[in-house]
């Protein structure tokens, strides 16, 4: 399961709620209504912005830290590796234009 569109959303939760919270507070502040939304206080989005947006930073450090672990870093490594060198030799390159080919003695014709 992909967890970028997770943390994406825990992120724009995290903002969204802030928002609420700041327009709720600006209405404390202006007026002498005490407006909430769902017995939500501007600090509550306060609360629940700051949760959403810890667990996204978890998260993606959680994600990131378990890219960085050694065997899946070698693995990766050789993957890519591997694939540079099927690359390098691949057949549409022309025999004359492979590593070995290069080497002296190699492409030389015999004489």
């Amino acid at each position: 399961m992909p967890v970028l569109p997770l943390i994406d959303l825990l992120l724009l939760s995290g903002w969204t709620s802030l928002l609420v919270g700041f327009v709720l507070k600006v209405v404390y502040l202006t007026t002498s209504y005490r407006p909430t939304l769902l017995t939500l206080t501007p600090s509550d989005f306060l609360e629940i912005a700051i949760a959403a947006m810890l667990f996204a930073i978890a998260l993606a450090a959680r994600t990131w830290v378990k890219e960085q672990e050694p065997a899946a870093s070698a693995m990766r490594r050789r993957d890519e590796t591997l694939a540079a060198w099927t690359k390098l030799n691949a057949p549409e390159a022309g025999p004359m234009d492979t590593p070995r080919a290069r080497e002296p003695g190699l492409g030389d014709a015999p004489g």
